[in-house]
């Protein structure tokens, strides 16, 4: 557990080295997720005290979750296809540890429930994240500078928009023909 929590503050802290750790132990795809989750349960609940309620904070964190996947998944392609240095080696299981730990200042998402600076303390954690983010592609896909991998997130972070809306209208439209929503 010591070594987990070590890494989670090392990976929001922006520690290359931790990145590098993560990246190189397979066995650290559990812990990866783990992140993830608690970051995207952090994200809910932050929302569960707006109009959202309950079951937008339950949508907000299966939305996140699915956004890693298909973030990391569009990075390794677009950094491993289309954008890779000559020294670029990876594979996806990398890119899913690497971003899944990037996620760590996410968890300062539940702050979202204090009225006043909530909102705020939220958006920063998910400037945070991306700062995050431009470290893990960096040195998962190996780059000798941050511009590129800060291109690489660019356009895997639009890609992940785009899949985040769509489950998240999916979920909408789905609990409206349930009755759950009210009707507009």
């Amino acid at each position: 557990m010591a070594m987990f929590v070590r890494r989670v503050i090392g990976a929001a802290r922006l520690d290359a080295a931790t990145y590098e750790e993560v990246e190189a132990d397979p066995k650290t795809i559990t812990q990866a997720v783990a992140v993830v989750v608690v970051s995207s349960i952090a994200a809910g609940v932050g929302t569960a005290g707006s109009e959202a309620g309950v079951l937008g904070a339950v949508w907000i964190a299966l939305a996140a979750l699915s956004g890693w996947f298909a973030w990391a998944v569009v990075t390794w392609l677009v950094g491993t296809r289309m954008l890779p240095e000559p020294q670029t080696q990876s594979n996806l299981g990398e890119l899913l540890r690497t971003i899944g730990f990037s996620a760590s200042p996410g968890i300062l998402r539940i702050a979202a429930l204090l009225p006043g600076v909530g909102q705020l303390i939220a958006f920063a954690a998910w400037l945070w994240m991306l700062a995050a983010m431009v470290v893990a592609v960096r040195q998962a896909l190996d780059y000798k500078g941050t511009g590129r991998a800060i291109l690489v997130c660019v356009i895997g972070f639009f890609v992940q928009v785009g899949v985040v809306f769509a489950i998240t209208l999916a979920m909408g439209v789905s609990a409206l023909a349930m009755g759950m929503l009210p009707g507009m």
